[in-house]
């Protein structure tokens, strides 16, 4: 049997049948074939199908009743974000009044750091690890100023061991069981942009939190990827994007978590605005607040509904599919991409053990943006980089199949003596 016929036998045999059909696949540039093979849903995500007819429905309703459709409308949008709450609490094992649909992420963040990041006597700084995305890097050292630090003393940036891409979890707990007592907030990224890795969250909130330390998490490429279980984690708060696993559209609105002991504490500081007032009284527009115990308190402005309509229809896909399954073929796929990757001798930065990854497998490589754009031009398989050295790949479980890994796969094997790996051979 050859390789590609291994792999539609895999897809036609899979316990979770592939939703491919579900969502808009792009055509594969290039014309090479009719379809793209798409790795790059762990930066946007694909369009589901019935997003069309959402957007459509609330542009009706619009039309039809103008003002109006904040009441009447079919989803009246004076309660829109009310949809999202149980079916994103379930998503990141939420309860439904610790999450909210709200802002972008960044935005969030500052709004939870707002509230979470206290700094006082010895107890200033942040963590965060080296590999944070950028707007999380300047979204702490823009904290620090504004609480009058220096970022260089304040943010400690966990970086791995020496020849080694990932971080280990008792390096971590290590040091906040040594420097605890100087640490104000943990803030790290569920699963690692860069390198795909899965961090233990529920061991490090542990140690975070018993050290005296906040503790809040970047979901940006953990909701929708992996199980989350934040409540009975006992994170202090967390907040992710809905663009890429989420599939919510670029710039889509984001959501956020706050704990349960949080939102029941009035005490807690926040930055304030209308839709973070008790609905029962909000249009008595009165001058004070009074906020719901519930993660809505962190909420600013009226939600936008033409933002919060695509989000909706893919978070019913996830409710009717399950994280558990998804999370079953994820490790699938990956598992297979891995094999074949490794057979080609490329190097993975992505950790080996299917526990310790999301649906991501980074490759290092001498040439990223060389090597994406000829995967996409010369074999339809689209991917992206992160230059210098890094490709990723995300087979996401919704709509990549095990023939999409065969074709990015032998692709790869294909343009490796080209643009390969400056360490071909080694496999991380």
């Amino acid at each position: 049997m050859s390789d590609e016929d291994e792999a539609r036998r895999l897809d036609e045999t899979d316990p979770l049948p592939t939703l491919r059909g579900e969502f808009l696949v792009p055509p594969a540039p290039g014309g090479t074939c009719e379809e793209a093979a798409y790795f790059a849903g762990n930066s946007l995500g694909l369009q589901p199908r019935s997003v069309a007819g959402r957007l459509r429905e609330e542009l009706d309703d619009w039309a039809r009743l103008a003002v109006e459709a904040h009441t009447r409308g079919r989803r009246p949008w004076v309660d829109y974000h009310e949809l999202l709450r149980e079916p994103a609490a379930r998503l990141v094992g939420a309860r439904p009044h610790e999450v909210v649909a709200m802002n972008s992420l960044t935005v969030n963040l500052h709004l939870l750091m707002a509230s979470f990041y206290r700094p006082s006597g010895r107890r200033t700084r942040i963590l965060i690890e080296d590999t944070a995305f950028p707007s999380d890097s300047y979204a702490v050292a823009s904290q620090a100023v504004h609480h009058g630090l220096d970022p260089a003393a304040t943010v400690v940036r966990l970086r791995p061991r020496d020849g080694e891409d990932n971080l280990r979890t008792e390096d971590v707990l290590a040091l906040l069981e040594s420097e605890g007592d100087t640490i104000a907030l943990v803030l790290l990224g569920g699963v690692n942009y860069l390198t795909g890795q899965l961090i233990d969250m529920a061991a490090i909130t542990k140690a975070g939190r018993a050290a005296g330390a906040a503790v809040g998490w970047d979901l940006a490429h953990a909701a929708g990827n992996v199980p989350l279980r934040l409540h009975d984690w006992d994170a202090d708060f967390a907040a992710w994007c809905t663009y890429k696993y989420l599939n919510g559209g670029p710039g889509a609105v984001a959501g956020c978590f706050v704990h349960e002991r949080h939102v029941r504490d009035a005490s807690v500081p926040k930055l304030q605005g209308w839709w973070g007032t008790d609905p029962a009284v909000r249009f008595r527009m009165g001058p004070g607040i009074a906020p719901p115990a519930s993660a809505d308190a962190w909420q600013l402005s009226n939600p936008p509904i033409m933002a919060l309509a695509p989000v909706l229809a893919s978070l019913e896909i996830f409710d009717r599919v399950g994280m558990d399954a998804l999370r079953a073929k994820s490790e699938r796929l990956t598992g297979y991409l891995a094999s074949r990757l490794r057979a080609a001798g490329l190097e993975i930065i992505t950790p080996a053990d299917p526990a310790a990854r999301g649906a991501q497998l980074s490759l290092r490589v001498a040439d990223a943006g060389g090597l994406v754009r000829a995967l996409a031009d010369r074999h339809g398989v689209i991917a992206d980089a992160r230059e210098p050295d890094v490709v990723r790949l995300a087979p996401v479980p919704l709509y990549c199949t095990f023939h999409d890994c065969h074709r990015a796969a032998a692709a790869l094997a294909d343009l490796a003596q080209g643009v390969g790996s400056p360490n071909r051979g080694r496999i991380g």
